[in-house]
Protein backbone atom coordinates (compact mmCIF):
# COMPACT_ATOMS: atom_id res chain seq x y z
CA UNK A 1 0.00 0.00 0.00
CA UNK A 2 1.32 3.43 -0.90
CA UNK A 3 3.68 1.98 -3.50
CA UNK A 4 3.47 3.32 -7.03
CA UNK A 5 1.77 0.92 -9.42
CA UNK A 6 3.63 -0.51 -12.43
CA UNK A 7 1.19 1.31 -14.72
CA UNK A 8 1.92 4.67 -13.09
CA UNK A 9 5.65 4.02 -13.28
CA UNK A 10 5.41 3.27 -16.99
CA UNK A 11 3.36 6.41 -17.51
CA UNK A 12 5.95 8.50 -15.69
CA UNK A 13 8.68 7.05 -17.90
CA UNK A 14 6.63 7.76 -21.01
CA UNK A 15 6.16 11.40 -19.97
CA UNK A 16 9.89 11.71 -19.27
CA UNK A 17 10.69 10.30 -22.72
CA UNK A 18 8.80 12.97 -24.69
CA UNK A 19 8.93 16.71 -24.95
CA UNK A 20 6.59 19.09 -23.16
CA UNK A 21 3.72 20.50 -25.18
CA UNK A 22 2.92 24.20 -25.21
CA UNK A 23 -0.14 23.67 -22.93
CA UNK A 24 2.02 21.71 -20.48
CA UNK A 25 4.60 24.50 -20.43
CA UNK A 26 1.84 27.06 -19.86
CA UNK A 27 0.96 25.29 -16.62
CA UNK A 28 4.52 25.30 -15.24
CA UNK A 29 4.36 28.26 -12.83
CA UNK A 30 6.80 27.97 -9.93
CA UNK A 31 4.21 29.29 -7.50
CA UNK A 32 2.19 26.15 -8.23
CA UNK A 33 5.05 23.98 -7.03
CA UNK A 34 6.74 23.25 -10.35
CA UNK A 35 10.54 23.38 -10.72
CA UNK A 36 11.92 26.19 -12.91
CA UNK A 37 11.97 25.56 -16.65
CA UNK A 38 15.38 25.18 -18.30
CA UNK A 39 15.73 26.40 -21.88
CA UNK A 40 18.95 26.30 -23.92
CA UNK A 41 19.59 27.48 -27.45
CA UNK A 42 20.74 24.94 -30.03
CA UNK A 43 21.34 25.41 -33.72
CA UNK A 44 22.27 21.98 -35.06
CA UNK A 45 21.88 18.25 -34.43
CA UNK A 46 24.98 17.74 -32.21
CA UNK A 47 24.08 20.60 -29.86
CA UNK A 48 20.44 19.50 -29.80
CA UNK A 49 21.50 16.00 -28.71
CA UNK A 50 23.65 17.45 -25.94
CA UNK A 51 20.89 19.73 -24.67
CA UNK A 52 18.35 16.91 -24.79
CA UNK A 53 20.56 14.40 -23.00
CA UNK A 54 21.31 17.05 -20.35
CA UNK A 55 17.60 17.13 -19.55
CA UNK A 56 16.58 20.63 -20.65
CA UNK A 57 12.86 21.34 -21.04
CA UNK A 58 13.03 23.53 -24.14
CA UNK A 59 15.40 24.12 -27.04
CA UNK A 60 15.32 27.57 -28.57
CA UNK A 61 16.52 27.67 -32.15
CA UNK A 62 17.31 31.35 -31.79
CA UNK A 63 18.02 34.00 -34.38
CA UNK A 64 21.19 34.48 -32.32
CA UNK A 65 22.56 31.83 -34.71
CA UNK A 66 23.29 34.84 -36.92
CA UNK A 67 25.93 36.08 -34.49
CA UNK A 68 27.05 32.91 -32.71
CA UNK A 69 27.36 30.57 -35.69
CA UNK A 70 27.21 32.63 -38.90
CA UNK A 71 29.46 35.49 -37.78
CA UNK A 72 27.15 38.48 -38.27
CA UNK A 73 27.30 41.49 -35.96
CA UNK A 74 23.60 41.29 -35.07
CA UNK A 75 20.50 39.17 -35.62
CA UNK A 76 19.01 41.30 -38.40
CA UNK A 77 20.73 39.43 -41.23
CA UNK A 78 19.03 36.07 -40.67
CA UNK A 79 16.14 34.97 -42.91
CA UNK A 80 13.20 32.59 -42.49
CA UNK A 81 14.93 30.11 -44.79
CA UNK A 82 18.07 30.31 -42.64
CA UNK A 83 16.00 29.64 -39.54
CA UNK A 84 14.14 26.74 -41.16
CA UNK A 85 17.49 25.18 -42.10
CA UNK A 86 18.67 25.22 -38.48
CA UNK A 87 15.30 24.17 -37.06
CA UNK A 88 15.35 21.13 -39.32
CA UNK A 89 18.87 20.23 -38.17
CA UNK A 90 17.78 20.41 -34.53
CA UNK A 91 14.62 18.40 -35.21
CA UNK A 92 16.56 15.61 -36.94
CA UNK A 93 18.28 14.91 -33.61
CA UNK A 94 14.83 14.02 -32.22
CA UNK A 95 15.47 15.91 -28.97
CA UNK A 96 13.22 15.20 -26.00
CA UNK A 97 12.71 18.94 -25.55
CA UNK A 98 10.05 21.35 -26.76
CA UNK A 99 11.56 23.01 -29.86
CA UNK A 100 10.88 26.74 -30.23
CA UNK A 101 11.88 28.61 -33.38
CA UNK A 102 12.64 32.31 -33.43
CA UNK A 103 10.80 34.27 -36.08
CA UNK A 104 13.48 36.52 -37.57
CA UNK A 105 13.32 40.24 -38.19
CA UNK A 106 10.72 41.32 -40.78
CA UNK A 107 9.08 37.87 -40.86
CA UNK A 108 6.10 39.02 -38.73
CA UNK A 109 6.11 42.79 -39.15
CA UNK A 110 4.27 43.38 -42.43
CA UNK A 111 0.92 41.57 -42.50
CA UNK A 112 -0.92 38.69 -40.88
CA UNK A 113 -0.91 36.40 -43.91
CA UNK A 114 2.85 36.66 -44.34
CA UNK A 115 3.34 36.14 -40.60
CA UNK A 116 1.36 32.88 -40.63
CA UNK A 117 3.11 31.71 -43.81
CA UNK A 118 6.54 32.30 -42.28
CA UNK A 119 5.64 30.65 -38.98
CA UNK A 120 4.22 27.64 -40.83
CA UNK A 121 7.54 27.19 -42.62
CA UNK A 122 9.27 26.91 -39.23
CA UNK A 123 6.67 24.49 -37.89
CA UNK A 124 7.01 22.33 -41.01
CA UNK A 125 10.77 22.32 -40.45
CA UNK A 126 10.26 20.73 -37.03
CA UNK A 127 9.44 23.45 -34.49
CA UNK A 128 6.59 22.95 -32.02
CA UNK A 129 6.07 26.67 -31.46
CA UNK A 130 7.48 30.03 -32.53
CA UNK A 131 8.87 33.00 -30.61
CA UNK A 132 8.51 36.60 -31.63
CA UNK A 133 9.68 39.83 -30.07
CA UNK A 134 7.70 42.84 -28.95
CA UNK A 135 4.79 43.94 -26.80
CA UNK A 136 1.37 45.35 -27.63
CA UNK A 137 2.20 46.15 -31.24
CA UNK A 138 2.55 42.40 -31.90
CA UNK A 139 -0.87 41.44 -30.49
CA UNK A 140 -2.60 41.25 -33.87
CA UNK A 141 0.06 38.91 -35.26
CA UNK A 142 0.09 36.77 -32.11
CA UNK A 143 -3.68 36.35 -32.17
CA UNK A 144 -3.57 35.42 -35.86
CA UNK A 145 -0.87 32.81 -35.26
CA UNK A 146 -2.79 31.27 -32.39
CA UNK A 147 -5.94 31.23 -34.53
CA UNK A 148 -3.89 29.24 -37.05
CA UNK A 149 -3.08 26.69 -34.31
CA UNK A 150 0.55 27.83 -33.94
CA UNK A 151 1.65 28.21 -30.28
CA UNK A 152 3.51 31.45 -29.54
CA UNK A 153 6.23 32.27 -27.01
CA UNK A 154 6.37 36.01 -26.35
CA UNK A 155 9.57 38.01 -25.81
CA UNK A 156 9.73 41.42 -24.10
CA UNK A 157 12.29 43.58 -22.34
CA UNK A 158 15.43 43.82 -24.44
CA UNK A 159 14.39 42.72 -27.92
CA UNK A 160 17.56 42.37 -30.02
CA UNK A 161 15.71 42.84 -33.32
CA UNK A 162 14.92 46.38 -32.06
CA UNK A 163 18.64 47.10 -31.74
CA UNK A 164 18.55 50.36 -33.71
CA UNK A 165 15.37 51.65 -32.08
CA UNK A 166 16.65 50.91 -28.57
CA UNK A 167 20.06 52.41 -29.30
CA UNK A 168 21.97 49.21 -28.58
CA UNK A 169 21.79 46.25 -26.24
CA UNK A 170 20.70 48.01 -23.06
CA UNK A 171 18.93 46.92 -19.88
CA UNK A 172 15.24 47.79 -20.15
CA UNK A 173 12.54 48.91 -17.67
CA UNK A 174 14.92 50.49 -15.16
CA UNK A 175 12.55 53.41 -14.58
CA UNK A 176 9.08 53.19 -13.05
CA UNK A 177 7.10 54.18 -16.15
CA UNK A 178 8.99 51.76 -18.39
CA UNK A 179 8.52 49.02 -15.80
CA UNK A 180 4.77 49.68 -15.69
CA UNK A 181 4.61 49.43 -19.48
CA UNK A 182 6.51 46.15 -19.35
CA UNK A 183 4.01 44.68 -16.87
CA UNK A 184 1.14 45.87 -19.08
CA UNK A 185 2.77 44.34 -22.15
CA UNK A 186 3.23 41.02 -20.36
CA UNK A 187 -0.43 40.94 -19.35
CA UNK A 188 -1.50 41.78 -22.90
CA UNK A 189 0.64 39.02 -24.41
CA UNK A 190 -0.60 36.46 -21.90
CA UNK A 191 -4.20 37.52 -22.55
CA UNK A 192 -3.59 37.20 -26.31
CA UNK A 193 -2.65 33.56 -25.78
CA UNK A 194 1.14 33.32 -25.46
CA UNK A 195 1.92 30.11 -23.56
CA UNK A 196 5.01 31.69 -21.91
CA UNK A 197 7.10 34.87 -22.01
CA UNK A 198 10.83 35.48 -22.31
CA UNK A 199 12.02 38.44 -20.23
CA UNK A 200 15.41 39.69 -21.38
CA UNK A 201 17.69 42.14 -19.59
CA UNK A 202 15.31 43.69 -17.10
CA UNK A 203 15.93 44.36 -13.38
CA UNK A 204 15.22 41.38 -11.16
CA UNK A 205 12.53 43.14 -9.08
CA UNK A 206 10.67 44.14 -12.26
CA UNK A 207 10.85 40.59 -13.62
CA UNK A 208 9.48 39.34 -10.28
CA UNK A 209 6.49 41.68 -10.59
CA UNK A 210 5.86 40.56 -14.17
CA UNK A 211 6.12 36.90 -13.13
CA UNK A 212 3.58 37.41 -10.36
CA UNK A 213 1.27 39.41 -12.62
CA UNK A 214 0.75 36.78 -15.32
CA UNK A 215 -0.58 33.23 -15.22
CA UNK A 216 1.88 31.93 -17.83
CA UNK A 217 5.53 31.12 -17.09
CA UNK A 218 8.25 33.71 -17.53
CA UNK A 219 11.66 32.58 -18.77
CA UNK A 220 14.43 34.97 -17.87
CA UNK A 221 17.73 35.84 -19.49
CA UNK A 222 19.40 38.57 -17.49
CA UNK A 223 16.16 38.99 -15.53
CA UNK A 224 17.03 37.75 -12.04
CA UNK A 225 16.14 34.57 -10.23
CA UNK A 226 12.40 35.00 -9.67
CA UNK A 227 11.28 33.98 -13.15
CA UNK A 228 9.60 30.63 -13.78
CA UNK A 229 12.57 29.51 -15.88
CA UNK A 230 15.91 30.53 -17.33
CA UNK A 231 17.54 30.43 -20.76
CA UNK A 232 21.14 30.75 -21.90
CA UNK A 233 22.86 30.44 -25.26
CA UNK A 234 24.57 27.06 -25.71
CA UNK A 235 27.84 28.63 -26.83
CA UNK A 236 27.85 31.04 -23.89
CA UNK A 237 27.22 28.56 -21.10
CA UNK A 238 29.83 26.15 -22.51
CA UNK A 239 32.45 28.86 -22.92
CA UNK A 240 32.66 28.49 -26.70
CA UNK A 241 31.75 32.11 -27.47
CA UNK A 242 34.34 34.46 -25.97
CA UNK A 243 33.94 37.63 -28.06
CA UNK A 244 31.08 39.07 -26.00
CA UNK A 245 30.23 37.95 -22.47
CA UNK A 246 27.08 39.57 -21.06
CA UNK A 247 26.86 40.02 -17.29
CA UNK A 248 24.12 37.39 -17.03
CA UNK A 249 26.21 34.58 -18.57
CA UNK A 250 27.69 31.88 -16.36
CA UNK A 251 30.27 29.57 -17.97
CA UNK A 252 29.72 25.92 -17.02
CA UNK A 253 32.65 24.76 -19.13
CA UNK A 254 35.56 26.24 -21.08
CA UNK A 255 35.25 24.44 -24.39
CA UNK A 256 36.95 27.26 -26.31
CA UNK A 257 40.24 26.67 -24.49
CA UNK A 258 39.86 22.89 -24.70
CA UNK A 259 39.07 23.04 -28.43
CA UNK A 260 42.07 25.25 -29.22
CA UNK A 261 44.35 22.94 -27.21
CA UNK A 262 42.98 19.88 -29.02
CA UNK A 263 43.39 21.35 -32.50
CA UNK A 264 46.86 22.66 -31.60
CA UNK A 265 47.87 19.15 -30.56
CA UNK A 266 46.73 17.81 -33.92
CA UNK A 267 48.60 20.53 -35.84
CA UNK A 268 51.79 19.90 -33.86
CA UNK A 269 51.58 16.13 -34.40
CA UNK A 270 51.03 16.53 -38.15
CA UNK A 271 54.02 18.84 -38.48
CA UNK A 272 56.26 16.59 -36.39
CA UNK A 273 55.22 13.43 -38.21
CA UNK A 274 53.58 11.93 -35.11
CA UNK A 275 50.18 11.74 -36.79
CA UNK A 276 49.02 9.38 -38.14
CA UNK A 277 50.68 6.46 -36.36
CA UNK A 278 50.77 2.89 -37.61
CA UNK A 279 47.74 2.13 -35.46
CA UNK A 280 45.81 4.95 -37.15
CA UNK A 281 46.62 3.76 -40.69
CA UNK A 282 45.19 0.98 -42.86
CA UNK A 283 47.30 -1.81 -44.33
CA UNK A 284 47.16 -4.47 -47.02
CA UNK A 285 48.81 -7.87 -47.26
CA UNK A 286 52.32 -8.04 -48.74
CA UNK A 287 50.99 -10.36 -51.44
CA UNK A 288 48.40 -7.83 -52.58
CA UNK A 289 50.98 -5.06 -52.53
CA UNK A 290 53.38 -7.15 -54.63
CA UNK A 291 50.55 -7.81 -57.07
CA UNK A 292 50.47 -4.11 -57.86
CA UNK A 293 53.83 -4.47 -59.52
CA UNK A 294 54.98 -1.09 -58.28
CA UNK A 295 58.05 -2.12 -56.30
Amino acid sequence: MGEQSPTATSSDKARAARSLSAPEIRDRKRRDGHPPLAMVTAYDAPSARVVSEAGADLILVGDSVAMVVLGYDNTLQITVDDMAHHVAAVARANPQCHVVADMPWMSYHVNESETVHNAAKLIRAGAQSVKLEGGRRRLRMIERLIAAEIPVLGHIGLTPQSLHTMGGYKVQARHAEAARKLVQAAKALAHAGCYALVLECVPGPVAAVVTESVDVPTIGIGAGGDCDGQVLVYHDLLGIEKRVTPKFVRNYADLDTAAIAGVRGFVDDVRSGNFPSQEESYSMTPEQFDALGLS
